[in-house]
């Protein structure tokens, strides 16, 4: 094989595997939540940002979000909580919960790559981030209750 030909392969399957390698730490693993609202249970796939690195990553630079998706953001105490989207490209709703997953604020409609600081308005464990006006779909309201793996049963 001509060695140009060879230095073009190598250099597009490294590119592949930096790529993959990307993907796999953007996409995180998938982990199973359900949100109980008036409207009833509803199933969302959940990206855990459990670390501070995730945290500060969470959902920036997507295009796009799947439906019935979103993130889950565990902080390591419970505590007043502020976020943000700069450089988030997609609108986003954010639900704020205590330590039992119960929902204490709602932000809705979050504007893309804003730097206004959204805050939790009082000390939350959890935000859970999801689609833009998915909030709205699922019918959540303040008293809600999320379960996953990450928040201890009540």
């Amino acid at each position: 094989m001509h060695p140009k030909k060879l230095l073009t392969g190598l250099a597009v399957a490294l590119v592949a595997v930096f790529a993959a390698g990307y993907f796999a730490f953007a996409a995180g693993d998938l982990s199973k939540a359900v949100l109980h609202t008036a409207t009833g249970d509803h199933e969302i796939m959940v990206e855990l940002a459990l670390t501070p690195k995730e945290r500060e990553v969470g959902l920036m630079n997507r295009e796009e979000l799947a439906a019935d998706h979103g993130m889950l953001f565990r902080f390591d105490e419970t505590r007043d909580v502020a976020m943000w989207m700069k450089n988030t490209l997609i609108p986003l709703d954010m639900l704020f919960m205590d330590e039992t997953g119960k929902v204490v604020r709602i932000k809705t409609n979050a504007q893309p790559l804003s730097l206004d600081i959204i805050p939790s308005g009082q000390p939350v464990r959890y935000v859970l981030e999801i689609n833009g006006g998915a909030a709205a779909r699922y019918g959540v309201s303040i008293g809600d209750r999320l379960d996953n793996e990450t928040i201890p049963a009540t």
